[in-house]
């Protein structure tokens, strides 16, 4: 029990207007959400007899033990949760989240430290595909089946999942939405939060039984479909074998392509085009700039890996190679079918910027998205207009709506502070012994959610050997990326934790 004299303090320097015990409960109900979808594992480690299902059943049931307590300790009579709230439970959740996720890679002892099993599980949640493990064929099913699960459950956002269910517990959920859904976009499909994360919902796992149909229809085992489907429509990039997709036939890279592809669209515009609104598709904007912006630099790969690169490269598989490439960076799912970094120092340059481009607002991807670029560049453009007519008042539309200046300073200020982080990422993997192209690469892939880079950190590496401060220090840039760094950087300022 705390002093009375303690609590008045503690009140005091926490606002009452943040209801901590609501916080606690929403957190609580994420984790019962993790121990749920981590008991499958028990029955895939059943079912495969890999020898771990003892060790994972224990893990769920002290995850589900510590999920039920937040839920029902003392239940606040708050029913809904404001702004200060809804970052509260977004930054906190998704680290409570990562912490239970890590536990079966400590409790199946297949990591060396926990640090490892922390990176490993923030990887997967924020769909980045770094993975320490050098040898993931060896590992045993369940695990390989919980790495993909994880990266399925934080592709759309866990959050957006639990909005939909929590109607249920009696609790609102419309200010965790604004926090969790990717990128600036405010679309909806639907006039409630709930009816538009249901459908966000359905598209997405109708989706991802129409990939695990299509893969196992060309070759694909079983077990390969559904985990690959699962780190595909959530641009992940976790795979069951060493040599990522490169280990499958051509039939199914072009199918995970697609649907790569398909996965870094807004989720709007693919809800517009299963209805048939094509006008609806072809007018927005961001996404016919993230189509036409994929197919120039697929060209560009295919000419360069078809004339220049070394090697015999026939046509198809340089168009092959080379566009499964740009879409993977590009949607931040991390596969790879071949070392982009063999072909040419162009091609290596490019790659490299790939991971700060990103697709579409209110997909599956990170990065930074399209919309911001497209918005940043008609700032810059507006910026030359007004030198000629510095009395104009030229203002920025996409889809054909104003952005508002507020949306374009936000930007502005999400760029400038996403370079600093990279900068002081980058400098601090150099501090801790890594070599400049892979501290650069690995900070990059980290925020950006991608998985592979450069370096040591490459397409036919892995984070294995990155120090080990490194494997602790990363997956918080991976949480960053992932959570727009806003809901996260807000938390240091001051006046968030005061009453105005």
């Amino acid at each position: 029990m705390l002093k009375p004299g303690l609590w008045i303090r503690l009140k005091r320097f926490f606002p009452d207007m943040i209801h901590f015990r609501l916080v606690g409960r929403f957190i609580g109900i994420l984790i019962l959400v993790v121990a749920i979808t981590m008991a499958s594992t028990v029955g895939v480690s059943y079912y495969y007899d890999d020898g771990e299902w003892q060790n994972l059943a224990i893990c769920v049931s002290i995850v589900f033990l510590i999920g039920a307590l937040l839920v029902w300790f003392k239940p606040p009579k708050e029913k809904y949760i404001g702004k200060r709230e809804g970052y509260l439970v977004v930054a906190f959740g998704w680290l409570a989240m990562s912490v239970m996720s890590s536990l079966p890679y400590i409790f199946t002892g297949i990591v060396e430290h926990p640090f490892e099993a922390f990176f490993e599980a923030v990887s997967g949640l924020t769909t980045t595909g770094a993975s320490i493990f050098k040898d993931v064929e060896a590992l045993p099913e369940s695990i390989l089946f919980w790495r993909s699960l994880t990266q399925w459950i934080g592709g759309m956002g866990i959050i957006v999942l639990t909005v939909a269910i929590f109607p249920l517990f009696g609790i609102g959920g419309v200010e965790l939405f604004t926090a969790e859904a990717p990128g600036p976009s405010t679309d909806k499909i639907h006039p409630t939060i709930q009816g538009t994360a249901k459908r966000l919902w359905f598209i997405y796992v109708g989706l991802t039984l129409a990939c695990i149909g299509l893969l196992y229809l060309a070759g694909m085992s079983g077990f390969d479909a559904v985990n690959h489907t699962f780190t595909t429509m959530s641009t992940g990039g976790f795979s069951t074998k060493n040599m990522s997709i490169a280990a499958f036939s051509p039939l199914i890279q072009y199918i995970i392509l697609i649907f790569m592809f398909i996965a870094g669209a807004n989720f709007t515009v693919i809800y517009y085009f299963l209805v048939r609104k094509f006008k609806m598709v072809v007018r927005n904007e961001e996404f016919m700039v993230y189509f036409y912006f994929t197919l120039f630099v697929m060209a560009i790969f295919t000419f360069n890996i078809f004339f220049i690169a070394p090697g015999d490269n026939s046509l198809e598989s340089s168009f092959r190679h080379g566009s499964f490439q740009v879409v993977s960076l590009m949607t931040t799912t991390g596969f790879v079918t071949a070392d982009y970094t063999m072909w040419t120092p162009g091609l290596t340059m490019m790659s490299f910027f790939l991971l700060f481009v990103g697709a579409s607002a209110g997909s599956t991807a990170g990065g930074i998205k399209m919309i911001r670029h497209v918005v940043f560049v008609k700032h810059i453009w507006n910026a030359f207009r007004h030198m000629l007519h510095p009395r104009a008042y030229i203002r920025i539309k996409v889809n054909d709506n104003v952005v508002s200046e507020r949306i374009v300073a936000n930007i502005l200020v999400f760029l400038m502070v996403y370079l600093i982080l990279f900068m002081i990422g980058s400098l601090f993997m150099t501090v801790l012994g890594m070599d400049f192209i892979s501290a650069m690469s690995a900070t990059a892939t980290s925020i950006g959610n991608v998985g592979p880079g450069l370096g040591t950190v490459g397409p036919i590496y892995n984070f294995s050997e990155v120090p080990l401060v490194a494997k602790f220090t990363l997956p918080f840039f991976m949480i960053l990326g992932r959570l727009e760094l806003f809901t996260i950087l807000i938390l240091f300022a001051p006046y968030f934790w005061k009453v105005h």
